[in-house]
C-alpha cells in the first residue's frame, strides 16, 4: 500500500443559520421580545457583527401593482435610529419608512422601536424592518459558538468510533455505487479503483510513562492506565505556597455556601501537599457584577496598603455574563498584577471532592508548584532531553480573529520550559501581528539606538528567562509549532527557524543550540479505528484506539519525518490523533525517541489527570494565546481601528505583568 495513493474520505458536522424572521432570531438568542423597547447599544453591536453579510429573503405585496414582490439583501448593518424615525425622499416626498409600508404595502409595523436592517451601502442604504425579514437557508454561521451552542452541536453530531467508520464506510459504497458521482467519472475514464474497505495499518501502542509524586503520599509514583489516573491517595511532588490571598464572590450563591466551598478547598489543596493559608489576606467579599473592575481595583489597592501582593485572587464570576470572565483577567493579568483563579457558580453549587483536586492542580503551578513529573526526569533517563546537556523545549502557536472580523490582530503566544531536567513549568509571551499572518514576527526583532543595536523578542526573552532560573545556557531547542498547514511548511521552517538562530546569537557569540523543530497538525481528517470492535484489548473506554496508538507507515510521508500519535483517551466521539511533522532535526531524534518523548511529555500537562491529545507546550501555547484575546476585545467594541487611508493599524497588547508571567498564570 505504501507505492499506492490514499483517500481520506471523512464525515464533517457545521453550523447554519436557522431559516427564520430576524425577529425571531434576535428573541431565541439574544432573548429580546419586547418590541416597545429599543435595543441597548451593547446589543445593537453584537446583532451586527453577528448578522453581517448574512442573506434575508423579503416577500411582499405590492398593492399599487398588486403584485407580489419577492428579493433577497446582504446584511451591512443595522440603522443608527430606531425604524420609527428613519425617513427618507420617496418621488420628492419626504416620508417615513413605516408610512412608506403602511401605505405601499398596506403592513402596520410592530417593531418601530427596534432598528432596521441596513443593506446597500452608507452612501446609498436600504433599510427593512426586521419582522419582514427571513434569513435565507443554506447560510453557514462561521462565529464562534458560546458554550450552549457547543454543546447541542456535540449532541448532535457527536459518534462513537464504531457508528463512525459505518458511516463512512457507507457513504463510500453509495459513492461507488452512484454513476454521476466524480470517482465513478474518474474510475471509468482514468481506470482508477478506489477500495470500498479502509485500510489496515501499522500501528504499535507506546507503555505510559511512570509519574512521580511526593515520597509523604501513601502513593509516591502511579503508571497511568488507558491515559488517565487520579490524585487519591498522592501529593503534588512540589507543592506550592499560598500565604496571601483574596477571595470575591460576584454570583448569586449563598454566603453559607461559599464559606462551606472555600474551607473545602483549603483543606483539599493542604491535603494534595500545598501549604495553603487558612485564612485570606483581606475578607471575603460579595459584590454586585456591575462593579468588577472597581471591586478588583480595590483589593488591589488593600493589598498594597497592608504592605503584601497578592500571590492569588479567587474570583465565583455572575451567574450571566459572557464578558466578566475576560474582563477579570485582563484587569488583573495587565493592569495590576494579579493571578486569578475563576469559578462557575453552578459548578460551586454542586461540589464534590473531584472537582476541588481539579481545582488544586490549578492553583498548585499558579503559585509556582508542580503537580508531577516523569519519573525518567528526575533520574535523567530521557534521551537527548536528560542527556549530559541543558534542553528547553517550547511551544508556538497563532490564533487568528472569528470569521468576518477584519480589523482585529492575530496573537502569537510561546511558551517555553524553564525546570530543566523536569520540563514541567512553561513561561509564556505573547505578541499581537498583523491580520491573519500565520508566520510570528516576534521570535526575534531588533533596532537601532544610539547606544547601538538593540535586541529582543520571545525567543530571546524565554532563554534569558531559563539561564536566570537554571544558571545554564540551553545546549538543546526542541521546538514544537501548532497551528502550521503543509503548504505552510517552508516558510515557517525558513523564518522562524532562522529567527530562532538570530535569537540565539545575539545572546552571546557563536551561541548555536542545536534544534528540533515539529509541527504539531489537529485539523486533518484523518481517523484511526481499532481492526476489531469486538475485540476490548485493542480499545479503551468509549471504544477507541488505545493511548499511545502511533502510526508511522503507510498513511505517513514516504521520505519526510512525520508520525500521527493517538496519545489521549477518548472520552466521547471518535479520538482524533494529532499528526507530528518533523521539518529540521539537528538533535537526530530516532523515530522512536521523539515519539517516546512526545506521548510522555502528554502525561506531565498541569490541569487534569490525564493525558492530553497534543503535547503540553503546544497545548499551553493554544491557551495563551486565546487569553490575550480577551486582551484586546471587548463586546462593545464594533471593529477596528484604520488610518485615513483605511489601512489596517496593528493594535498591541497590554504587557502581561512581569509577576504574573513568572508563573503558569493560563492554567
Amino acid at each position: 500500500m505504501e507505492s499506492m495513493p490514499v483517500i481520506a474520505e471523512d464525515v464533517s458536522a457545521r453550523s447554519f443559520f436557522e431559516p427564520i424572521l430576524v425577529t425571531e432570531f434576535l428573541a431565541k438568542h439574544f432573548y429580546h421580545t419586547d418590541r416597545s423597547k429599543h435595543l441597548p447599544d451593547r446589543d445593537c453591536i453584537k446583532v451586527k457583527k453577528t448578522l453581517k453579510r448574512v442573506k434575508v429573503e423579503v416577500r411582499l405585496r405590492d398593492w399599487t401593482k398588486n403584485e407580489e414582490v419577492k428579493r433577497t439583501y446582504t446584511i451591512n448593518g443595522l440603522s443608527a435610529e430606531p425604524l420609527e424615525q428613519l425617513r427618507f425622499t420617496c418621488e420628492d416626498e419626504n416620508t417615513s419608512v413605516v408610512q412608506y409600508y403602511r401605505k405601499k404595502y398596506k403592513i402596520d409595523l410592530k417593531y418601530v422601536a427596534w432598528p432596521a436592517i441596513q443593506a446597500g451601502n452608507d452612501s446609498k442604504p436600504v433599510y427593512l424592518p426586521m419582522e419582514l425579514c427571513s434569513i435565507v437557508a443554506g447560510q453557514r454561521y462561521t462565529k464562534k459558538l458560546n458554550k450552549k451552542q457547543v454543546t447541542n452541536l456535540l449532541k448532535a453530531t457527536c459518534q462513537r468510533p464504531r457508528d463512525r467508520e459505518n458511516n463512512i464506510t457507507q457513504m463510500i459504497r453509495e459513492k461507488t455505487n452512484n454513476r454521476d458521482d466524480k470517482e465513478s467519472l474518474i474510475r471509468r475514464e482514468f481506470g482508477l479503483q478506489v477500495r470500498e474497505e479502509m485500510a489496515l495499518v501499522k500501528a504499535r501502542v507506546l507503555p505510559s510513562p511512570l509519574l512521580k509524586y511526593h515520597d509523604s503520599g501513601r502513593e509516591k509514583s502511579v503508571y497511568p492506565q488507558m491515559g488517565q489516573w487520579n490524585m487519591a491517595n498522592k501529593k503534588m511532588v512540589n507543592g506550592g505556597r499560598l500565604q496571601v490571598w483574596a477571595f470575591v464572590n460576584f454570583s448569586r450563591v449563598s454566603q453559607d455556601i461559599t464559606f462551606e466551598f472555600l474551607w473545602a478547598l483549603v483543606d483539599v489543596c493542604n491535603s494534595k501537599g500545598m501549604e495553603f493559608s487558612p485564612q485570606p489576606l483581606l475578607p471575603v467579599q460579595f459584590s454586585h457584577p456591575a462593579q468588577i473592575e472597581r471591586v478588583l481595583r480595590d483589593i488591589h489597592k488593600l493589598s498594597d496598603q497592608k504592605g503584601r501582593q497578592l500571590q492569588l485572587l479567587i474570583v465565583i464570576l455572575p451567574d450571566q455574563s459572557d464578558s466578566s470572565y475576560g474582563k477579570i483577567k485582563r484587569t488583573c493579568e495587565t493592569e495590576l498584577g494579579i493571578v486569578s483563579q475563576c469559578l462557575e457558580p453552578q459548578k460551586i453549587k454542586r461540589w464534590n471532592t473531584q472537582y476541588l483536586e481539579n481545582l488544586a492542580l490549578k492553583i498548585n503551578v499558579k503559585v509556582g508548584g508542580r503537580n508531577t513529573v516523569l519519573n525518567d526526569a528526575i533520574y535523567k533517563k530521557m534521551p537527548v532531553v536528560t542527556d549530559r546537556l541543558p534542553t528547553i523545549i517550547f511551544g508556538a502557536d497563532v490564533t487568528h480573529p472569528a470569521a468576518g472580523d477584519d480589523s482585529s490582530p492575530s496573537i502569537a503566544a510561546v511558551v517555553a520550559s524553564t525546570d530543566w531536567p523536569e520540563v514541567t513549568n512553561y513561561r509564556a509571551i505573547v505578541s499581537a501581528q498583523h491580520h491573519r499572518d500565520e508566520i510570528i514576527e516576534d521570535l526575534y526583532k531588533s533596532h537601532k539606538s544610539e547606544k547601538g543595536l538593540v535586541h529582543g523578542g520571545m525567543i530571546r526573552e524565554l532563554l534569558v528567562a531559563f539561564y536566570r532560573q537554571k544558571r545554564l545556557k540551553p545546549s538543546r531547542i526542541i521546538f514544537y509549532r501548532d497551528g502550521v498547514s503543509e503548504g505552510q511548511f517552508s516558510q515557517v521552517l525558513l523564518h522562524e527557524v532562522d529567527a530562532i538562530r538570530r535569537a540565539c546569537a545575539s545572546l552571546e557569540e557563536g551561541y548555536m543550540p542545536t534544534v528540533t523543530f515539529v509541527v504539531v497538525q489537529k485539523r486533518h481528517h484523518t481517523r484511526l479505528f481499532p481492526a476489531d470492535h469486538s475485540n476490548r484489548g485493542q480499545m479503551d473506554r468509549s471504544g477507541n484506539i488505545q493511548p499511545g496508538t502511533v502510526v508511522d507507515t503507510e498513511i505517513c510521508h514516504p521520505t519526510e519525518f512525520d508520525f500521527y500519535l493517538n496519545s489521549h483517551a477518548g472520552i466521547q466521539g471518535t479520538s482524533r490523533p494529532a499528526h507530528y511533522h518533523v521539518l529540521f532535526d539537528e538533535n537526530r531524534f530516532t523515530a522512536d525517541g521523539l515519539q517516546v518523548l512526545t506521548n510522555n511529555l502528554c502525561y506531565t500537562y498541569a490541569r487534569c489527570t490525564r493525558s492530553v491529545s497534543i503535547v503540553p507546550p503546544a497545548y499551553y501555547a493554544h491557551l495563551v494565546a486565546f487569553r490575550a484575546r480577551h486582551y484586546i476585545e471587548g463586546d462593545s467594541s464594533d471593529g477596528g481601528s484604520t488610518t485615513g487611508g483605511g489601512a489596517q493599524v496593528l493594535r498591541a497588547l497590554p504587557e502581561i505583568k512581569e509577576n504574573v508571567k513568572e508563573v503558569m498564570f493560563y492554567c
